[in-house]
């Protein structure tokens, strides 16, 4: 029994099948003559290289006993993902040149997902950034979200709170007892 298409969304079809044929015993060679498609056609798509189109969805459905659009569900999901991951990398960013890279020694800064991780990324820059990454930042996110984003984040570093208030005229005194050591 093939799984759900939920819980595989964007699993190239193509292991899928693989992963299939094996559990069935069958060789990739003779399914694929037997579906008339040429030995590599199918081993290319066991192997993640190429796609699977709508007529080779009907024929793996067939041949599999299973609906026909199920391998073409499963590339559109893959293709979707593919290109989430593609959009991801080329997210708009800050920029980059009035960050310091040291602000972000643990992590590569052109790989950060700047919408992700912005709560990390606006207490890191007020805490440790200085005059022109703190402009920045607020720049790049707007004073609502850098704001609302403040709020919510806990004040290990005192220049957090003073960066709030000379920046963006907010005062986040409150307890953070909670957050400090003894």
């Amino acid at each position: 029994m093939l799984p759900k298409i939920e819980k595989i969304k964007g699993v190239h079809p193509g292991a899928v099948l693989r992963r299939e044929l094996k559990r069935r015993g069958i060789e990739s060679k003779q399914f694929a003559l037997s579906l008339g498609e040429y030995p590599q056609t199918i081993n290319a798509i066991s192997k993640g290289r190429r796609g699977v189109n709508p007529a080779l969805s009907i024929k793996l459905g067939h041949a599999l006993n299973i609906d026909d659009e199920y391998f073409a569900l499963l590339q559109a999901y893959y293709d979707i993902e593919k290109e989430r991951k593609i959009l991801l990398e080329n997210q708009i960013k800050p920029n980059l040149t009035k960050i310091r890279k040291i602000l972000f020694w643990d992590t590569d800064i052109n790989k950060i997902d700047w919408q992700k991780h912005k709560k990390a990324i606006i207490r890191r820059i007020f805490e440790r950034g200085n005059d022109s990454e703190i402009k920045e930042i607020i720049a790049f996110y707007g004073d609502e979200t850098v704001i609302r984003e403040l709020k919510t984040v806990p004040q290990f570093l005192p220049a957090l709170s003073a960066n709030a208030e000379k920046y963006l005229g907010i005062s986040l005194t409150r307890t953070n007892d909670s957050h400090r050591t003894t």
